[in-house]
């Protein structure tokens, strides 16, 4: 008899259904995981999906995705984001949180796998419905010592480690509590770790990036390096009643801009995240009336900034980065973008080309690219600004030019590493006779 019954497995499974848990039902859902699930709650972080499996209109499993775990050390090396890429792409990735079997499963060996898949397979189309932006990556947590997580597997999941046998238990608080779970990951899209990872993501998920600054890379000591070298620049303000030195407005404007902002409104908003120990470092005053030390506000860093000298600013900005660690110029990408918010006469945005550090995702140097130019002419004048010798340069195929390679091989005494198009008229039919096809994506 049991062997007729797992014959017929496959065509019973084949019935399954899965849907979301309509509203007048969420109560009788979240009582079953508060008494069958070994967690026993049905609390779910940030923005989450209940879904319902059911067998000819009967329940038979239920299975939560909600936010994820904010910092797992394993799956940060996995991936190999940075803090900051980490911070603005993390919505990308969703945790399976519950996960419940309520029907024998000695019965249905693998029901679990089979409604794993379906949940799979439609959870991106149904998380941009009701969140409005696509998911990239699942991940769960398994107590291997009640489970063996064979379903996971069985759906193409990928064991990355134990976690560390901590939970959360306020804001900046973990507490140990003794029961580490194996770590298991899936792609719901072919590469998305190496997507999440990328310097700039595809244009359809760039939307879709949170619009904030990751932590501050620098500690206090640094940051009040920083602060006395804007004092060499004396305060061009007059009269009393000045909230803020004019040193400290210039170190959070540079920090915030190391930092990836690009508008006024987006250096207030970096800076309010500083720690009352950052903001210190940098040189705020303390504000009896508030208790506290706060960062300046959009018009005050628009007042400072529209009296200062761009090219000083950077230059002290410059000099700086190469005090605290040469390394940062050892691999620069060089890059192009638009600064929000800087419409001109004709309603065009400025361009600015960018010199980033690869090892900190830093901003070293930034040029403006002139009107009715492109990035080509802009990349002298922003690479003399910085000591490339013996650094790396990469850029994209718009820079593979001799003139441009003979500037950073000859003149700065640096190497490259540019991309390569059809567009170059006969150096990809070249490159093709000289290189292995391995250098050369479908």
């Amino acid at each position: 008899m049991p062997k007729a019954q797992k014959a017929s497995e496959p065509k019973i499974l084949r019935r399954i259904k899965v849907n979301r848990v309509p509203p007048e039902e969420r109560e009788r859902f979240d009582e079953l995981l508060r008494e069958r699930h070994y967690l026993h709650s049905a609390r779910l972080g940030g923005q989450s999906l209940r879904y319902v499996a059911e067998l000819d209109g009967e329940w038979v499993a239920l299975i939560t995705f909600s936010a994820p775990a904010l910092n797992i050390k394993a799956r940060e090396k996995w991936i190999k984001w940075t803090p900051r890429q980490r911070t603005r792409r993390l919505s990308f990735v969703v945790n399976n949180s519950r996960f419940l079997v309520l029907s024998d499963r000695n019965r249905y060996p693998n029901l679990a796998s089979r409604v794993l898949s379906l949940c799979l397979k439609r959870l991106n189309a149904d998380w941009q419905k009701e969140w409005g932006h696509p998911v990239l990556l699942v991940e769960s947590f398994v107590d291997e010592s009640k489970y063996r997580g064979t379903c996971y597997r069985a759906c193409g999941f990928q064991a990355l480690g134990p976690s560390s046998g901590y939970g959360r238990c306020s804001r900046d608080f973990y507490q140990e509590h003794g029961q580490p779970k194996q770590l298991y990951v899936r792609e719901l899209r072919k590469g998305a770790s190496a997507i999440l990872r990328r310097g700039r993501l595809p244009t359809h998920l760039i939307e879709h990036e949170e619009v904030i600054t990751g932590p501050c890379p620098f500690r206090a000591p640094k940051l009040n390096s920083l602060l006395e070298a804007f004092k060499t620049l004396g305060d061009s303000r007059r009269g009393h009643g000045l909230r803020h030195r004019q040193p400290f407005v210039l170190a959070c404007a540079a920090m915030a801009m190391l930092m990836g902002a690009g508008s006024y409104q987006a250096f207030e908003d970096v800076c309010s995240k500083f720690t009352q120990r950052q903001l210190r470092a940098l040189g705020c005053r303390f504000n009896a009336k508030k208790k506290a030390y706060l960062p300046p506000s959009d018009s005050t860093f628009f007042r400072v900034l529209n009296h200062l000298d761009a090219a000083v600013f950077d230059l002290v900005v410059g000099q700086w980065i190469m005090q605290q660690d040469i390394s940062v110029l050892r691999a620069l990408a060089v890059d192009g973008k638009v600064l929000r918010g800087s419409g001109r006469g004709d309603g065009k945005a400025l361009q600015l080309l960018s010199a980033v550090s690869h090892r900190l995702r830093l901003t070293v140097a930034q040029e403006p690219i002139e009107e009715k130019s492109n990035e080509i002419p802009a990349i002298k004048p922003l690479l003399g600004k910085v000591p490339c010798q013996g650094s790396l340069i990469t850029a994209d195929a718009m820079h593979c030019q001799q003139e441009t390679a003979r500037f950073v091989t000859q003149e700065l005494g640096g190497d490259y590493i540019f991309g390569l198009k059809g567009n170059q008229n006969g150096i990809q039919e070249r490159a093709q006779l000289k290189l292995p096809q391995d250098f050369f994506s479908p």
